[in-house]
């Protein structure tokens, strides 16, 4: 290694103006060597130079705390203990991929890219695809001013103060040989080397502590604390691999355009990505990485193949979920054989019974596993598993475990063939069956499933009740305050005294998070019933057709097929939830209560002032709730989205706007006032 060419200089004696000059020049160069030693991997100096550059700019910034900037690397440790993290949304949404192991699909994406590009051969990218935890990156201005976990894919957690302290992550984007753009969201992967994780493991059992299952739980873990001094002890790394977001920025045609213009700004990208131009290409980036997995310093579970051409990737769009123009091509699940010691049957939250295999403890990947799902009768009559049977244990996605084939042993008397109970395990409520699967049908009043029915009815998409976790479910079934999802809105402050963790302060706030929540639209209660082939998309489809509550329950399936969206098994699943008394009764219940919905009829909001126009919102309103805005601009006719795009017509501010106002800016889409959008719900705008 050469030696620093820069030598320690005392703060004493230098004149203000001196050591500005004194403290960016060591900037830069430890800026320098970062890069150089954690982003390309080619240090140019010893640790212990490095650190004698790094003391050097923690006395001058001592000895002149006014020059102090939040980009100085002195500052990537810094920070106290946060209270919580705050939830953000993202600036575009972060989609999950498909996820394929059988080369056939490979084929018909490869088809489907060619289609795009009108016949003419395709060019693509691979990757590999890091088992870690999905991380958005924002640059206003060059400087990192918000990082976040991919949460839902539209809203994440805010751990800005945690990626400061990884050391691949620059506090400022380079600006040569490319100028860095006005704004830029990044996605990247935060991952902890292997040989790091082994230590991590190490060290806290050698302190008594838990240990970590492998290397991504360990990387989620070490971003999720909220101390960020300890992240910053964990080497993590956060390699990146698109860009969501970017304003006034160069023209990107092909994403490896992407991938270098990040590598220009300073942001990490993989060594192992690689432009392939076949199906066969492909298949052999495919096998060589498979084969060099077991000697990375970072655990992948597949590689992803990207459209390079970014035309073809706006032809061809994207699903609710999943990009088309993407794929994740997955290894081979890592095996190991076990014993089944018992089949226990579980109770989810849409009623149906699942057998789960209790294994004899087996380490596959670096995760103990202890059970494997059997999804269904058909599963285990097809596989002949019982109780006592050797199996070989795969790892689906090196995440799910499940049982791949029974071993046979000579000689050795096998237990009684397993057969599902006739009776919920629950409840004890008689079971039906429903092709290869028992379900049970008291779908509102079955223990197992109102835990369930309790956690989605809250969820964010659902009726949205801030402060209905897992645990406060769990309490609320346990000491029989809640039997039904109606028992909810009969909720009283007292009922939750001498709950763990609710004082009166939290019980308030539950009970008016409650009763909020019973205004509410119609495909909210539709999605939050969990009506089986009932989720989100189909429950609005659902509202805008029929209009009302009570019509959608007269429906048959006649009537409900004429629906957009509605196939004959959501259909029939509709139809049966509404047939059964123990439904009808806790929905009358829910009614009886307060429930009430902001009403449209069928077609109403089509001719609206906002007809065809999508619509976000960003800041906090005067008088209307994120809820009631978003019913309001669908009444109006309009589309209310979660993220700025080109396709977006008017962005709606309020107090305390986020990034949302600079990017539509950026772009030139209009601005509306709360005010402003209330003249058009009265016809006056």
């Amino acid at each position: 290694m050469s030696g620093s060419t820069m030598a320690t200089t005392p703060a004493e004696g230098l004149t203000r103006e001196e050591a500005r000059r004194r403290i960016d020049r060591l900037r830069r160069e430890i800026r320098r060597h970062d890069r150089l030693y954690y982003v390309l991997d080619r240090p140019e100096i010893s640790d212990a130079e490095y650190d004698r550059l790094f003391a050097e700019l923690k006395v001058l910034e001592k000895a002149f705390p006014d020059l102090v900037t939040p980009d100085s690397p002195t500052q990537r440790v810094a920070g106290e203990p946060l209270p919580a993290f705050p939830e953000v949304r993202h600036l575009a949404p972060m989609l999950s991929l498909e996820s394929v192991r059988d080369p056939g699909e490979v084929r018909k994406f490869c088809e489907r890219a060619r289609q795009a590009l009108g016949g003419r051969p395709p060019i693509f990218v691979g990757e590999p695809k890091f088992d870690g935890l999905s991380i958005e990156c924002v640059y206003e201005a060059g400087h990192l001013t918000r990082a976040a976990t991919r949460g839902d894919g539209e809203r994440g957690e805010d751990v800005t103060a945690n990626v400061r302290t990884v050391r691949s992550v620059p506090a400022r984007l380079r600006t040569t040989p490319l100028a860095a753009p006005r704004l830029l969201s990044a996605r990247g992967e935060a991952i902890l080397p292997v040989r790091a994780f082994r230590a991590l493991n190490a060290e806290l059992a050698k302190a008594g502590k838990p240990v970590f299952a492998n290397p991504r739980n360990a990387a989620a873990g070490s971003l999720r604390q909220l101390d960020p001094r300890v992240t910053a002890r964990r080497p993590l790394d956060l390699v990146f691999y698109d860009i969501l977001a970017i304003d006034a920025g160069p023209d990107l045609a092909t994403h490896l355009d992407e991938l270098r213009a990040l590598a220009d700004w300073g942001l990490k990208v993989s060594p192992l990505n690689r432009r392939l131009r076949s199906f066969e290409a492909i298949l052999d980036y495919h096998r060589d990485l498979g084969r060099r997995r077991a000697t990375l310093p970072y655990e992948i579970d597949g590689v992803v193949i990207k459209i390079d051409d970014l035309q073809a990737r706006e032809r061809l769009k994207t699903t609710a979920r999943h990009p088309r123009w993407a794929l994740a091509f997955k290894f081979e699940a890592r095996e190991q054989e076990s014993v089944i010691e018992d089949i226990i049957v579980q109770v989810g939250r849409t009623g149906v019974l699942t057998p789960v295999a209790i294994l004899a403890p087996v380490v596959i990947g670096g995760v103990t596993v202890r059970r494997a799902t059997l999804h269904n009768r058909e599963v285990i009559a097809r596989k002949d598993l019982r109780v006592g049977d050797a199996v070989r244990v795969a790892r689906a996605g090196d995440v799910i475990p499940e049982i791949v084939e029974r071993l046979p042993r000579r000689g050795a008397r096998r237990g009684r063939p397993f057969v599902m109970p006739s009776r919920c395990p629950e409840c004890g409520t008689p079971t039906i069956r429903d092709g290869p699967f028992d379900r049970c049908p008291n779908r509102l009043g079955c223990p197992a499933q109102v835990r369930g029915a309790l956690r989605h009815f809250g969820s964010r998409r659902a009726l949205d009740i801030p402060g209905l976790g897992p645990k406060t479910v769990e309490q609320l079934v346990k000491h029989g305050l809640v039997r039904s999802v109606a028992d909810l809105f009969a909720l009283k402050e007292s009922d939750l005294a001498g709950l763990e963790g609710f004082g009166k302060v939290s019980a308030r706030s539950l009970v008016r998070a409650i009763q909020t929540a019973k205004r509410t639209e119609l495909w909210r209660l539709l999605n939050a019933l969990g009506i089986p082939g009932v989720g989100e998309r189909t429950a609005r489809d659902l509202a805008a057709h029929f209009g009302s509550l009570e019509a959608i329950r007269r429906a048959d399936e006649a009537a409900l097929l004429q629906v957009k969206g509605v196939g004959p098994a959501a259909a029939r699943g509709i139809v049966d939830f509404f047939r059964t008394r123990a439904n009808r009764r806790v929905v009358d219940l829910c009614l009886r209560r307060g429930l009430t919905f902001v009403q449209i009829a069928p077609g109403r909001g089509a001719a609206g002032p906002l007809r065809g126009k999508t619509i976000v919102f960003t800041g906090s309103l005067d008088t209307l709730s994120r809820q009631e805005a978003e019913a309001l601009v669908e009444r109006l006719g309009g589309r209310a989205a979660g993220s700025v795009g080109r396709d977006t017509d008017f962005v709606v501010v309020g107090k305390a706007p986020g990034s949302k106002l600079l990017k539509a800016r950026a772009l030139g889409i209009p601005t509306l006032t709360e005010k402003q959008l209330l003249k058009m719900a009265g016809g006056r705008g």
